[in-house]
C-alpha cells in the first residue's frame, strides 16, 4: 500500500466508513429558544430573529453542537461533518445582513453587498473557524476514549440561490448571482474550515452545478493559499425520480462535470429516501472511478409522521445497508430525519460488507 495515501483513504480501503447523521434534525431535539440562539454575545441583536440560525449555535451554544457529535460518534460514525452547511455570507445574509434583496435587477448588487462586508465575512470566518474546532475536539476525545481514528468533514452546503437558474421566469437569462460572488462566498468558508483543522472538505447537496463548481474553484484557491492538502469529497443531491439535480443534469452529467477536482468521494445525499434514491446510486457506483457516498434522507418528507420522515433507525439501516451487500458503498450515511440511533443501526449492519472496490467501476464515462 502506498505510503502517501491520506489516512481516511487508508480507512477506505480497508472497510466502508460510516458518516454521521442530520445536524438540524438533532437541533430541533433540544427545543432552543430565540434567546437561546442570541446567547450572551447577540442578546441585543437589533436584526431579525436569529432563531432557526444553526450555524450560529457554533457561538452561542457550542456545547449544544458538541454533544451532537460525540452521539454521532459514540453511535459509531468514523467521519462527522461541521455544523457549516449554511456557513456563508450567501448562506447566513437572511439571519446576519442588515438589508433586503431586491427583486429582480437589484439582486446581484445586494449579493455584492452581502459578500463584500466585512464585518459578516469576519463573523462567517469566526464561526466556520469554531465550527471545526468543535467538531475536532469531540472526534479527538472519542478516538482516545475508543482507540479509532475518527475524521472531521468541512461541511460546504449549495446556498439558497442559484448560478445557473433564473430567479424571473420572465427572464430566463437573468442571474440573481454572479459566479464571482459565489466563489467568494464558498472561498471564504473553505479557508476558516482549513484554518480550523478539518481532515477534508466536503461539498454537498449540490442542486445546481454551477454552485458546486464555484466551491470547487473557490476550494483550489484556499488549498493553494493555505498549503495544505486535504481531501474533497463531493455530493450532489437528485431532487425527483428523474435521477436529475435542479440545474436538469444527470448523476452522469454532474459526474462528468466534477471530474476536473479529482475528487477522493463522489456520491449522493439529501432529498430522497433510500427507496427512491437506490437506482441513481446504483448508477453512479457503476461508472464512477472515485469512491461511493450515499446518505439519503430517512425517507421522503411527511407531514403525519412524528419526526417529519417516515424511515425509523429500523427501516431505514436495512435499506441502506443493501447497497453496501450490493458491493456499491464506499462511506455511508443519513441526511435529513436522521439521528444518532439510525447511524448505530446502519454501522452495525455495513460493518459486515466489503468496501467497493474502485476496479468496480466501469468509467465509461
Amino acid at each position: 500500500m502506498p505510503d502517501n495515501l491520506h489516512p481516511l483513504e487508508t480507512l477506505l480501503r480497508e472497510r466502508i466508513v460510516v458518516l454521521d447523521g442530520a445536524m438540524g434534525t438533532m437541533i430541533q431535539q433540544y427545543k432552543l429558544s430565540e434567546q437561546d440562539y442570541r446567547g450572551k454575545r447577540f442578546a441585543d441583536w437589533k436584526g431579525k430573529d436569529l432563531k432557526g440560525s444553526l450555524e450560529l449555535l457554533n457561538l452561542t451554544q457550542p456545547q449544544v453542537v458538541e454533544e451532537i457529535h460525540a452521539a454521532y460518534l459514540e453511535a459509531g460514525a468514523d467521519l462527522i461533518e461541521t455544523n457549516t452547511f449554511s456557513g456563508t455570507t450567501i448562506g447566513l445574509h437572511d439571519f446576519l445582513f442588515q438589508g433586503e434583496p431586491k427583486r429582480g435587477r437589484k439582486d446581484q448588487e445586494f449579493f455584492q453587498r452581502v459578500t463584500d462586508d466585512v464585518n459578516l465575512r469576519a463573523l462567517v470566518h469566526e464561526l466556520n473557524f469554531e465550527a471545526a474546532k468543535i467538531a475536532r475536539r469531540a472526534a479527538d476525545r472519542v478516538a482516545n476514549e475508543t482507540g479509532l481514528r475518527r475524521f472531521v468533514g468541512g461541511s460546504m452546503g449549495p446556498l439558497p440561490v442559484a448560478g445557473s437558474i433564473s430567479p424571473d421566469v420572465n427572464d430566463p437569462a437573468f442571474r440573481a448571482v454572479s459566479f464571482d460572488q459565489l466563489r467568494q462566498a464558498y472561498f471564504d468558508e473553505a479557508e476558516a474550515l482549513l484554518e480550523g483543522g478539518v481532515d477534508l472538505l466536503i461539498v454537498e447537496t449540490i442542486f445546481d452545478t454551477l454552485n458546486g463548481k464555484a466551491a470547487l474553484f473557490a476550494i483550489a484557491e484556499a488549498l493553494e493559499k493555505s498549503g495544505s492538502n486535504v481531501p474533497l469529497m463531493i455530493s450532489g443531491t437528485v431532487i425527483d425520480k428523474s435521477g436529475r439535480n435542479l440545474s436538469g443534469q444527470t448523476v452522469e452529467a454532474l459526474l462528468i462535470s466534477i471530474a476536473h477536482a479529482r475528487p477522493l468521494i463522489l456520491g449522493l445525499n439529501c432529498s430522497l429516501g433510500p427507496d427512491e434514491m437506490e437506482p441513481f446510486i446504483e448508477e453512479l457506483a457503476r461508472i464512477s472511478p472515485y469512491y461511493m457516498s450515499a446518505y439519503p434522507n430517512a425517507g421522503l418528507p411527511d407531514a403525519l409522521s412524528p419526526t417529519g420522515f417516515p424511515e425509523t433507525a429500523e427501516t431505514f439501516a436495512p435499506k441502506v445497508a443493501k447497497w453496501a451487500q450490493n458491493g456499491s458503498l464506499n462511506v455511508v450515511g443519513g441526511c435529513c430525519g436522521t439521528t444518532p440511533d439510525h447511524i448505530q443501526a446502519l454501522a452495525k449492519l455495513v460493518r459486515k460488507f466489503s468496501p467497493r472496490a474502485l476496479e468496480a467501476a466501469t468509467g465509461n464515462t
